[in-house]
């Protein structure tokens, strides 16, 4: 007898639903599974033929063929083992077969039947609502992340046994509910700017970069508060909307990071690999190719410390997420694109030693070491970086000032009035910051007023820019124009942008 159910997988950051077809017919009897399973998949033959026996059913001895489809698509998942194992039960007439004809099934079954829950669970079910399926069988872990998805029938299997009572009728299984969570209108913080003294011209250049998406370096010698200023970088950022919400979540769904609690990831992420990390671990890869780094601080700000510590290759890579804010991956089985609109924070030392142009500590390297640590960085890369800025150490009399600094509420107060404008300005392009505009847009949305246009051509020649940086800094100028309120860019605006795009003291060749 044929039969059919549905199951999932994921491609790139999306769900893939796999029609599990089965027959079960008279012959020599073995247990065929076709349709490009991966190892894992293969595996799962045992585990189902197993589950079943131990949920208290004996199957015939027949030929089985399972086909997973469509056959070009590598299956990976565990949770295939649900959907296989309910296919075999209406193959051989245990379950009716009108039972599953709308219902997608995931989950990993152990040997004596239970069913654990499998990463990816989100992007599965909105795959399942576009194709029309109305019931989702989960782990119970799994539950509150299927839930995130309006429009599903969610329902938590404790084990094949219950599963079988409830789609015989012999037993009724209840949907589950959204437990009710209350998305804070201001979200609370761990690490806010009010706890920053001094630092006025850093705390601008991320006030900035924040209302406008920019990418930021800073230089500067070792205790200065680079680290401490990039760490609260997500507390002055916008609150994501739902769509950038799930899609963050898919991310760390497929991931498998959701905690223990998955519901919606709600505070924008922030990554901060460590330096010895490899290329694939920074933008993804593998043999099933899964997101790396970038991608997990994505709609977040992904933070390099100690940047010339960073192999060169796996720095360069970085300048295609940079740019097209997307990262292709391409395998021998799939080519497959990960979303990066990251907010690309880097700091560095000037030097080896860390204390080069310090006028209170002497630096003790010699121009070769200083030129070779700072060789890594290439000049390609450097120039993507919108703002460089020199973060100087504390003063004491800011150290044990008894006003406290600004609150992070208050910046981001400031960030979301200017995001609104940007977001305003380029929603025909479906864009929402003035860092992702091109050359055109920048002709179209930039004007300069005249004192400013000057200034720039000065500045052009001056520090011979490129046509990149050229680009960038009337970005930045717009932005520093949206947090003031104005439509025209003036001269104080394309000042302050060529400030915070002066030379931090490297020596990048």
């Amino acid at each position: 007898m044929f039969a059919k159910t549905y199951g999932a997988t994921t491609l790139g950051i999306d769900g893939q639903i796999i029609d599990v077809e089965v027959d079960a017919a008279f012959g020599l009897p073995g247990f065929e599974l076709v349709g490009l399973p991966d190892t894992s998949v293969k595996e799962s033959k045992e585990r189902v033929r197993t589950a079943i026996r131990n949920s208290g059913f004996q199957l015939r001895q027949e030929r089985v063929t399972v086909n997973l489809a469509p056959a070009d698509v590598r299956k990976d998942s565990p949770g295939l083992d649900l959907p296989m194992a309910v296919g075999l039960l209406v193959a051989y007439g245990l379950i009716p077969a009108e039972s599953v004809e709308h219902a997608l099934f995931s989950a990993e079954l152990s040997l004596d039947g239970n069913c654990r829950p499998v990463s990816g669970v989100l992007p599965m079910a909105i795959t399942a609502r576009e194709r029309g399926l109305t019931d989702f069988y989960v782990a119970g872990k799994n539950v509150d992340e299927a839930l995130l998805i309006d429009g599903l029938r969610v329902y938590a299997v404790e084990n094949l046994a219950q599963l079988i009572r409830h789609l015989t009728g012999e037993e009724t299984l209840t949907p589950a509910v959204p437990t009710q969570t209350n998305r804070s209108e201001d979200p609370i913080f761990a690490d806010d700017f009010a706890d920053v003294q001094g630092q006025y011209q850093a705390k601008r250049a991320l006030e900035i970069a924040a209302a406008g998406g920019h990418n930021v370096l800073m230089v500067g010698v070792p205790g200065s508060g680079k680290t401490m200023l990039a760490r609260r970088m997500s507390s002055i950022l916008p609150e994501m909307t739902k769509e950038e919400a799930i899609e963050v979540t898919k991310i760390y769904s497929i991931s498998g990071l959701l905690g223990k609690e998955a519901g919606l990831v709600t505070h924008r992420p922030f990554r901060s690999p460590h330096h010895t990390s490899s290329m694939v671990a920074m933008i993804g890869g593998g043999s099933v190719p899964r997101p790396g780094e970038v991608t997990l601080a994505h709609h977040g700000v992904l933070f390099l410390d100690e940047l010339p510590e960073f192999s060169k290759k796996t720095l360069e890579v970085l300048r295609e997420p940079i740019e097209d804010r997307t990262i292709t991956v391409a395998r021998a089985n799939a080519t497959l694109s990960f979303p990066s609109s990251i907010i690309l924070i880097v700091a560095m030392n000037p030097c080896p030693c860390g204390y080069y142009g310090d006028k209170n500590h002497g630096c003790e390297c010699s121009p070769g070491e200083i030129k070779r640590y700072t060789r890594k960085i290439s000049g390609p890369l450097l120039d993507r970086i919108d703002i460089h800025i020199r973060v100087s150490r504390v003063d004491y009399s800011d150290l044990h000032a008894t006003q406290r600094a600004e609150s992070s509420a208050a910046i981001r107060a400031r960030v979301v009035a200017a995001r609104e404008i940007e977001r305003a300005r380029l929603r025909e392009h479906d864009l929402f910051c003035n860092a992702q505009m091109n050359h055109s847009m920048i002709k179209k949305y930039c004007r300069l007023q005249p004192d400013a246009e000057e200034l720039l051509e000065a500045a052009f020649h001056r520090i011979n820019l490129s046509a990149r940086s050229h680009d960038r800094i009337i970005k930045v100028a717009r932005t520093i124009a949206d947090l003031a309120g104005v439509q025209e860019i003036a001269a104080p605006h394309i000042a302050e942008a060529i400030q915070l795009r002066s030379d931090v003291g490297l020596n990048i060749e």
